[in-house]
């Protein structure tokens, strides 16, 4: 009973859960453009959220996933901070339900607050359809979901 009280509170936070599995394309140290207007240009993966994995295995990650993240260039208010992030687009090519390979053309990410909320107003170029699925706040910031 708790378990369904728990996932009903993250889905009104606006998380919602994986769906099918997907080829995880990033790994800590892993350099990603930053897609909002939060005053980032380059991030860098520290950390997945959530991730359970096997001893000495780099924890690894994908499109939709949260993970924690370094601003590597930006504002001198973002440089040199740690933040949480949603991945939005991976150049690892991941197959989906329908038989289709999707691959972008870079790695980038979507700063979050620790709650779910979107830190900037808007998303530049496109994200991917499992990112907007799991998180709307992300999916109503993009112009574009492929």
């Amino acid at each position: 009973m708790a378990a369904k009280a728990k996932q009903r509170a993250l889905i009104a936070k606006g998380m919602l859960s994986h769906g099918e599995k997907i080829s995880k394309g990033l790994i800590p140290g892993s350099v990603l453009k930053c897609a909002d207007n939060t005053g980032a240009r380059v991030l860098r993966l520290i950390q997945v959220i959530g991730y359970k994995g096997r001893l000495r295995r780099y924890p690894s990650a994908a499109v939709g996933d949260r993970i924690t993240i370094s601003v590597r260039q930006g504002t001198p208010e973002m440089r040199k901070k740690m933040f949480q992030a949603v991945i939005v687009r991976q150049r690892k090519p991941y197959r989906r339900i329908d038989g289709v390979w999707i691959q972008f053309e870079d790695n980038a990410a979507a700063i979050i607050t620790p709650d779910g909320e979107m830190k900037g107003s808007e998303i530049r170029g496109p994200v991917a359809k499992e990112a907007a699925e799991r998180w709307p706040r992300v999916a109503s910031a993009a112009r574009t979901i492929v």
